[in-house]
């Protein structure tokens, strides 16, 4: 699990980097550092939360699905999900996981951004928000 104590940022420079994707126009992760960046700042956030909302739009279930393990490992929650057995599998998707409640909501999904929104909640307001625009491939 990624805490402050091991990380180079802190707690208000990650909420910078998560700020700086956290805008209408999607910015792109062009390089490793960036990501590596990106990742420890998330860590750091997650960590000092008492739950998340993940928001994932993906091309198909099992990208979305695979997307959200990833992000729940990375992120120090168990990433042993079931997926439900009557969801379409080739249909774009719009998957809701709430950490809080370890439970998911899936839906088609017909707009074109492909990505994940994490909205943080807990007591320090500094750090509740909605952050992202994060690729989906971020933790793979």
């Amino acid at each position: 699990m990624m805490t402050q104590e091991n990380s180079n940022l802190t707690v208000n420079d990650a909420l910078k980097v998560l700020q700086d994707y956290s805008c209408l126009q999607i910015k792109i992760v062009d390089f490793e550092s960036d990501k590596h960046k990106l990742r420890e700042s998330l860590k750091i956030v997650s960590d000092l939360c008492d739950a998340e909302n993940l928001g994932i739009c993906a091309d198909n279930f099992n990208e979305g699905f695979k997307t959200l393990k990833s992000y729940l490992k990375a992120l120090g929650f168990p990433s042993d999900l079931e997926p439900p057995k009557s969801f379409p599998r080739n249909d774009s998707v719009y998957i809701k996981f709430n950490t809080e409640t370890m439970s998911y909501y899936v839906d088609n999904y017909s707009g074109s951004y492909r990505g994940v929104l994490i909205s943080c909640q807990c007591d320090d307001h500094k750090l509740v928000g909605t952050y992202g625009h994060f690729p989906l491939n971020l933790f793979e």
